[in-house]
């Protein structure tokens, strides 16, 4: 297969560009390299892919309409994964036009390539944010999500709405997956493992919100991948059974399909710092915090539709998650410090 993944030297979008690589597969990979975080990861990630046969890097931003046009004109993709995003959910209260130039400008510019060079199948990164203000769990694709509490989950909800727009007009098959606290080497610095990882080794306190009573659905990279890769292969079709008298939010008449994309074992995250303490040996100087807007206390992903469709089954633990992270970072920072 011919693919393009965008945000290719992101943290998931790296990850996944690896595993097409090895199993045969040709990969544009689209980034922008912005400076949203270190610039540095997103280069040394990209240069690993760069040695590997069949690896194309196109530097490019999916707001730029005409450079998106001629990247698809020139080429026959057979799927496209879109991971290019303006991520955080707290940079969203401070920059939240970033987040409406990428994460809804750059998406609709991506459906009309699609629209107009026509694509096998359409993947693109959702997140468990859209649930928001929801507190049924575990969280389900069956579930209403009409209730985002920070832009960058709003963004991710009028995703799901425009490519299920696209896929309802131009029979574009659509599938969203809405991703649970990915973690795992070669991770985004802005995130808590990584921040954590970070000041512990440096004597520094760790801020801890929510004193602490937060649980999260965290799921290794490696189980990600791996199940975004079977959704790749399985294009989405219309639900026979789809009733618009009685809507299901997880599908449709549409070639458009919702999943859940997660470990279904949430951690509370004072058991996720003992985890690290215990792989790095060492103690958090924690700093007890109240809770940040636009966070939610607890996530938890129901899986089932995703085993069902694919087989998905995760199978890493937080222990063993964390201590090959631990690892790799270890090693990242030892040579960049060399």
């Amino acid at each position: 297969m011919h693919l393009l993944v965008t945000g290719a030297a992101g943290f998931i979008g790296y990850h996944l560009c690896e595993k097409l690589l090895a199993r045969g597969d040709r990969v544009s990979g689209l980034d922008n390299l912005n400076d949203y975080y270190d610039v540095a990861l997103k280069q040394a990630r990209l240069q690993r892919l760069q040695k590997q046969p069949g690896f194309h890097f196109v530097r490019a931003d999916l707001q730029d309409r005409a450079a998106l046009e001629a990247l698809f004109a020139a080429n026959s993709f057979d799927a496209v994964v879109n991971l290019a995003a303006q991520a955080g959910v707290r940079y969203s209260l401070e920059n939240p036009q970033a987040y409406i130039d990428s994460n809804i400008v750059g998406f609709t510019n991506l459906l009309e390539c699609c629209r107009h060079h026509p694509t096998g199948h359409l993947v693109y990164a959702s997140s468990s944010s859209v649930y928001g203000m929801n507190t049924h769990m575990p969280f389900s694709v069956h579930d209403s999500v009409d209730h985002p509490v920070s832009l960058y989950a709003a963004t991710k909800k009028a995703n799901e709405l425009l490519a299920h727009t696209y896929s309802h007009l131009y029979d574009i098959a659509t599938t969203g997956l809405r991703f649970f606290t990915v973690y795992g080497p070669w991770g985004r610095p802005d995130m808590a493992l990584f921040l954590f990882t970070r000041a512990i080794l440096a004597g520094e306190p760790i801020e801890v919100f929510n004193h602490g009573q937060m649980r999260r659905d965290f799921t290794y990279i490696d189980d990600i991948v791996e199940g975004v890769v079977r959704v790749i292969d399985r294009p989405a079709s219309p639900d026979p059974d789809w009733d618009a008298a009685r809507p299901d939010p997880g599908g449709s008449s549409a070639p458009y399909r919702l999943y859940n994309i997660g470990n279904n074992n949430p951690v509370s995250l004072l058991e996720f710092i003992e985890a690290l303490e215990e792989a790095l040996g060492r103690q958090a100087e924690k700093k007890l915090l109240p809770m940040q807007p636009g966070d939610v206390a607890a996530t938890c992903a129901d899986i089932d539709a995703l085993a069902a469709a694919v087989d998905y089954r995760p199978r890493t633990s937080i222990r063993e998650g964390i201590e090959r992270f631990v690892a790799w970072y270890t090693h990242y920072t030892n040579r960049e410090s060399r």
